[in-house]
């Protein structure tokens, strides 16, 4: 029976998917098994088949990354779980360091680095990412979660907590619920993960809106929490100002035009935000 087991749910992305696996399947021995969870795709998995044919796909059609995880989790008896998405790529020895790693706490996150897939210079919504986008650390140091494209923890911990619940921010509910039960979160700066920025606009905007769908019902929806939602999208505007010098300082930023991109993209992105999140505390949605 394998220690560990690698779960990677996947929808519709089927190129991104077999480059993950590329940097997976070198690394898998004996202590681990691999499972994708397709969840419904309607893309042709056909080159996914052709290229990993012993490749463990089950697949659950109920939606939502969370629910392909919780079948992914329901597929193996491993004690040890190990999360990452499928869009995401592991560091050659992301395998090893997940062993290495595993008692420094009873759900540990790593490092997650962005990465362009398109030549430069960076669009508006790559700049930012590459700015904001998944500070792991501060997410689990400060705000006690990890994101779930990097993620490690046991069987024990995953079953006294319980699933991860679909359309709410699954690894931010998860993670709280987990550790509000005593159990301990920790960063692991050596379990690295890359994740493609986002390329455009749309593709950015579309991530911010369903963060602010599954936020709102993690935040909760009676008045009291309605009105805290509220305070929190009125400082979107001034949060602009606030990040303004960590853009201008960012040393990946190559040029002043990246700069400026990422700057006018922040400011897009929050005032967006803040009606997003406006309209939700009125109405309960967006």
């Amino acid at each position: 029976m394998a220690e560990a087991a690698v779960i990677i749910p996947h929808y519709n992305d089927v190129a991104r998917l077999l480059r993950c696996l590329e940097t997976l399947t070198p690394q898998i021995d004996a202590r681990c098994e691999l499972i994708v969870v397709d969840n419904g795709s309607s893309d042709d998995l056909a080159p996914l088949h052709a290229a990993y044919p012993d490749l463990r796909v089950v697949t659950e059609t109920r939606k939502g990354a969370a629910e392909a995880r919780n079948r992914g989790v329901a597929e193996t008896t491993a004690e040890r779980l190990f999360f990452i998405d499928s869009d995401c790529v592991a560091d050659p020895d992301w395998i090893v360091t997940a062993f290495e790693v595993m008692e420094s706490g009873d759900l540990v996150g790593g490092h997650v680095f962005v990465f362009d897939e398109t030549p430069a210079p960076r669009s508006g919504a790559e700049a930012f990412e590459t700015v904001f986008a998944f500070d792991f650390r501060r997410y689990i140091e400060e705000k006690g979660f990890s994101g779930t494209g990097n993620l490690l923890t046991r069987r024990d911990v995953y079953e006294a907590t319980g699933p991860f619940i679909a359309g709410l921010s699954e690894d931010l509910d998860w993670c709280r619920r987990a550790t509000a039960k005593g159990y301990r979160l920790s960063y692991a700066e050596g379990l690295r993960v890359g994740h493609p920025s986002r390329q455009d606009w749309a593709a950015l905007a579309r991530k911010w809106r369903r963060l602010s769908e599954e936020g709102f019902g993690v935040n909760g929806k009676d008045p009291r929490a309605r009105l805290v939602w509220a305070g929190k999208a009125l400082l979107m505007p001034v949060s602009i100002l606030a990040h303004i010098p960590k853009v201008l300082r960012h040393p990946a930023l190559r040029s002043p035009g990246e700069r400026w991109a990422a700057l006018g993209t922040l400011a897009r992105l929050r005032l967006a935000r803040m009606g997003w999140m406006l309209r939700q505390a009125v109405w309960g949605k967006l």
